[in-house]
């Protein structure tokens, strides 16, 4: 059986054999798509809470599934917690912090942000995986054209 198929058998190989994945193979195959079907339902939920405008839940990059057809990996938790620390030290609430093409970053921002102990400065995520849409502060931006940005920043 093939991927796409699902339990169909009826695909054949060049020679006309039938091509049938070994249970192993199937088992493995049948689990990767249950989790991507989680993931999926954990960021539908993620969109819903934030278009309702829920009360902060914390964020996690399990609901971002990363696309490593996109050369698209995300920092550990710890990685992302430590750098995010690192951007709000010493930020007064009128700083601006652009997160540029980090998103674990980016949510791991949002989460100390969540908890009150620092003044909350502007925060945006320029980003070009439009998942990341979800979030208000996104900013779709392509690292192939790092000066076109949001017109109301050229005087930045």
């Amino acid at each position: 059986m093939l991927p796409h198929d699902k339990g169909s058998s009826d695909e054949q190989d060049a020679d006309g054999n039938e091509v049938e994945l070994s249970g192993n193979a199937l088992s493995a195959l049948q689990q990767f798509y249950a989790e991507r079907e989680e993931n999926e339902q954990r960021f539908q939920d993620l969109k819903v809470a934030l278009e309702q405008q829920a009360p902060h839940t914390p964020l996690s990059m399990d609901m971002f599934m990363e696309d490593w057809n996109a050369s698209q990996f995300w920092y550990t938790e710890e990685t992302a917690v430590l750098l995010a620390r690192q951007l709000l030290e010493g930020a007064a609430s009128d700083a601006n912090i652009a997160v540029i093409s980090a998103p674990s970053v980016f949510i791991q921002l949002k989460n100390l942000l969540a908890k009150g102990d620092h003044n909350p400065p502007q925060i945006c995520l320029l980003e070009f995986d439009q998942r990341f849409d979800v979030f208000e502060e996104f900013v779709r931006y392509d690292f192939e054209s790092p000066t076109k940005l949001p017109s109301q920043w050229k005087r930045i």
